[in-house]
């Protein structure tokens, strides 16, 4: 199994993962146009990690994503369902607490992080509102939820000519960069699925987070949502 279905059936798309794992970070640069390293800047902006605070990254596939939060003195927990994944950010970064775990049940005690993030991973979550609850569930009252995840450009002419590149140039890139394209083809039908940045917003108030907001990267190719826990 190399593509999940969009019902995100969990075995699925972790086995997807898994077969991604060893070239995902290439892939992921090359399809983005490099811009996912802008992008994880201003995630690490909007976190705002400090020496000694607790910080759960989810979804952190190989702990790429967590390595900013390393470095400035925090306690990171790198968390990801795709056994994968972890392997072969275990051989690249030994050092940090990888940890297996499922965004719906997270393996962690009440209040125990400073902040929660997951970048370009809640939308692979099989129950969404599920895991917004977990992440409330684990942060301590005042800590904070940052979201990073694509979304839907805000300039319609725009938004036209990046669902061409999504479903037509895409999976071609894929295919020569990638060890497992179809996984690419579902993570395109993915994004086109997800909801749009005030529909993410108001689950995150739903599930229980306070002072909502987002800002766009990219032009509304990827939204930052950031919540807080009341104290």
């Amino acid at each position: 199994m190399t593509r999940a279905s969009l019902d995100k059936q969990p075995h699925e798309v972790a086995s997807m993962f898994d077969d991604v794992a060893e070239r995902y970070d290439l892939t992921n640069d090359v399809l983005s146009l490099g811009q996912d390293r802008r992008w994880r800047k201003e995630v690490a902006k909007a976190v705002d990690a400090r020496p000694a605070q607790k910080i759960l990254d989810l979804a952190a596939g190989t702990g790429t994503s967590s390595l900013p939060f390393a470095r400035t003195g925090a306690y990171v927990v790198p968390c990801d369902f795709s056994q994968g994944m972890l392997q072969v950010g275990k051989q690249r970064q030994p050092w940090l607490p990888y940890t297996a775990g499922d965004a719906t049940r997270l393996p962690f005690r009440d209040d125990t992080f400073d902040a929660v993030t997951i970048s370009f991973g809640l939308r692979n979550v099989q129950d969404t509102d599920a895991a917004l609850r977990e992440m409330l569930r684990v942060t301590r009252p005042g800590g904070r939820i940052v979201i990073c995840e694509f979304s839907h450009p805000t300039w319609a002419p725009f938004r036209t000519v990046y669902t061409e590149y999504l479903m037509r140039a895409l999976p071609p890139v894929a295919r020569a960069v990638s060890s497992s394209p179809d996984a690419y083809v579902y993570l395109a039908e993915s994004i086109r699925a997800w909801p749009d940045q005030p529909a993410l917003a108001e689950r995150l108030g739903k599930a229980g987070w306070s002072r909502v907001a987002w800002r766009n990267l990219s032009g509304g190719i990827v939204a930052l949502h950031r919540g807080f826990k009341a104290s």
